[in-house]
């Protein structure tokens, strides 16, 4: 039996296997991909301390990774698929077989929320993407549009801007809401076009996207937009799926205390799968140590 089970290898859990094996613990790292999580996924990470002129994802993500490296846990590259038990006694059902824990610390974060409108999925591969370090240079010198007004948008649409020809950056607002320091590179890119209080109406294209057809949302005009990709970003949806009905959420979102403690005992949160303000690096770092540490402290209970 492991004295925990860390579910997710982003900064979060990564942070709680760190915290959690030097305190002595026998720890299992259940993680369906490869270590960084969303951190793989970011361009360019200008917020996180200790790196003045920013940090590439990939990098942040192989320093991370590298920290645990040679550390005495096990990993599993496994899907979760759910969770039973209680305290002292959970049961971590994976794709990859059961595994038993006395704490569970729940980092599996979250994945983009799509947008909604027919043929979204179906294109996706073919013109649609969630993530423009991934896909975008698959339209080098092409035009595309960006879906958002957030933090993320911004910082994509600055990303893809330095590739392609033209992105629209397509908001339903009437003024963005990322941080100023995003929205003052934005204004100054010529090659971004704002497209504010207007969403996406439909999608154009059979096999590939050929365009889009925004509609603006008080007049309702509609003006189509000649795109070969489409990056979407407007909002997260977590990872949670796999937890019992007994484990408060909040649209979806874990529940917990200062500690990181969730409504079951002995199951923790950390990092985007969290209800929470802020979802960043550095707060997902935080928390996975502040939930390892809540986790060791209960194990001395139940070891007592």
């Amino acid at each position: 039996m492991f004295d925990a089970v860390v579910i997710g290898g982003g900064p979060a859990g990564l942070t709680a296997v760190l915290y959690l094996v030097r305190s002595g613990c026998k720890v299992l790292l259940a993680e369906s991909m490869t270590y960084g999580g969303q951190v793989l996924q970011t361009s360019d990470i200008a917020n996180y301390p200790g790196f003045p002129k920013g940090v590439q994802g990939w990098e942040l993500a192989d320093l991370f990774a590298a920290h645990v490296e040679g550390l005495d846990f096990e990993h599993v590259q496994a899907e979760v698929t759910s969770l039973s038990g209680e305290a002292g006694n959970f049961t971590v059902h994976t794709s990859k077989g059961d595994y038993a824990a006395k704490t569970v610390i729940v980092a599996a974060g979250a994945r983009h929320r799509p947008l909604g409108v027919e043929g979204e999925a179906r294109l996706l591969g073919h013109g649609v993407s969630y993530c423009a370090i991934c896909d975008g240079n698959f339209f080098r010198n092409q035009p595309v549009a960006v879906i958002g007004g957030g933090n993320s948008a911004l910082e994509e649409a600055l990303y893809l801007s330095k590739i392609v020809s033209r992105v629209y950056l397509v908001h339903r607002r009437d003024e963005f809401r990322g941080a100023k320091v995003y929205q003052d590179r934005v204004a100054k890119a010529e090659n971004i076009e704002p497209v504010l209080s207007c969403v996406v109406d439909s999608l154009q294209g059979d096999s590939e996207l050929e365009g889009i057809v925004v509609r603006h949302v008080e007049s309702g005009e509609k003006r189509a937009l000649s795109v070969n990709g489409l990056f979407i970003f407007v909002g997260m949806q977590p990872n949670t799926g796999f937890l019992p009905q007994d484990v408060q959420t909040d649209h979806g979102f874990v529940v917990t205390d200062i500690e990181m403690r969730t409504s079951v005992r002995g199951i923790f949160a950390a990092g985007d799968v969290r209800a929470k303000l802020c979802r960043q690096v550095v707060t997902a770092a935080g928390d996975g140590a502040t939930a390892a540490q809540a986790a060791f402290l209960l194990l001395e209970q139940l070891n007592a």
